[in-house]
């Protein structure tokens, strides 16, 4: 059901990054971020064509630090040293503490009130001051620029261009390692991800598929393409926090509408039997938003999906929902 609010900041459409932006983004990162590799996921049986982009290997477990470095390194020296900020529901403001730290700058961030203690934990642990808000508060902040009034250089996690291309390195080094690749699911959260990597990939091959996936509990992309302009849901809890907002933009909603072919929705257990598959065959451990891929493309034909590639796009899990996932059905392998 939509809600009845602001859907942006006022700004004009945010545009997709050029291949030379990315390409250059990818040049600029090459002794900071990890190149991930395409990974098959592990089948006794059966091959799945399905390909893991375990972007969980960066060194703070997700691919933010590729958006967030290359924004970083393309500021002045008296931007960055007013210090960086950002409104994240984990991974975002782990990954600018730990750019601000090798820019040797300090760092703050907004977060939800209800992120779960691991990642505020791991937010700290990098450095970053973190102040719990209330979610229509953090977007308030966003949405009527309240960043504007400190001192701080805000980033903004989902119509940066910059942040943008550097997430479509991942769609570069894809192409690199399977040029056969024909159809590649992506987490959807903001949007950032799923923008950055098609761009990539429909600018060297424009008759791929990128397929955006959310959970049920949070739909709000596939709403948005239903109603055909940017929207307000109602945020429900779920399994699947770091790839869960309530709203698309309307800054971003032309891009989404341009790049992604096609939104599937995923339920919690299918996302806790994808977490228990890359866990227990893989030996990759991920969070509930960074399972979403994986999930969606289990549930699609191979004739329908064809070569596929995952973006499994974070790992901080906490070890206790960790723990319980696996133990379920212990005698039961994963599908």
């Amino acid at each position: 059901m939509g809600v009845n609010k602001r859907t942006g900041w006022g700004g004009p459409p945010v545009r997709a990054p050029d291949l030379a932006d990315i390409e250059s983004a990818a040049k600029g990162m090459t002794q900071v971020v990890v190149r991930t590799p395409l990974v098959p996921l592990h089948s006794y049986d059966t091959d799945t064509q399905i390909w893991l982009k375990p972007e969980i290997l960066q060194p703070i477990g997700s691919f933010k630090l590729r958006g967030v470095y290359n924004w970083a390194a393309n500021l002045s020296p008296q931007q960055r040293e007013r210090g960086l900020s950002t409104t994240s529901s984990g991974n975002t403001a782990q990954a600018l503490g730990y750019v601000a730290r090798l820019f040797g700058v300090a760092a703050r961030t907004l977060i939800p009130e209800w992120l779960p203690e691991n990642k505020t934990q791991a937010i700290v642990n990098y450095g970053v001051n973190p102040v719990r808000v209330t979610l229509d508060d953090l977007l308030a902040y966003m949405l009527e620029e309240r960043w504007k009034q400190e001192p701080y250089t805000y980033l903004n996690p989902w119509g940066d261009p910059r942040m943008i291309a550097g997430h479509g390195t991942i769609g570069l080094e894809i192409l690199e390692d399977q040029p056969e690749v024909e159809t590649v699911y992506v987490p959807v959260g903001g949007g950032a991800l799923v923008c950055g990597i098609s761009a990539a990939l429909k600018a060297l091959k424009p008759g791929i598929r990128v397929i955006g996936v959310q959970g049920e509990a949070n739909p709000s992309l596939a709403l948005a393409f239903r109603a055909g302009g940017p929207l307000w849901i109602e945020h429900k809890p779920t399994l699947c926090e770091g790839a869960s907002i309530p709203l698309v933009v309307a800054e971003m909603y032309p891009l989404l509408r341009e790049l992604v072919d096609d939104v599937t929705l995923v339920s919690e257990e299918d996302v806790k039997s994808a977490i228990r598959r890359l866990a227990l065959r893989n030996k990759l451990v991920a969070e509930g938003a960074g399972a979403e891929s994986l999930a969606a493309a289990l549930t699609v034909p191979l004739e329908e999906r064809g070569k596929t590639v995952c973006i499994i796009s974070g790992g901080s899990i906490a070890a206790e929902l960790l723990m319980t996932i696996l133990a379920k059905d212990p005698n039961r392998a994963p599908r």
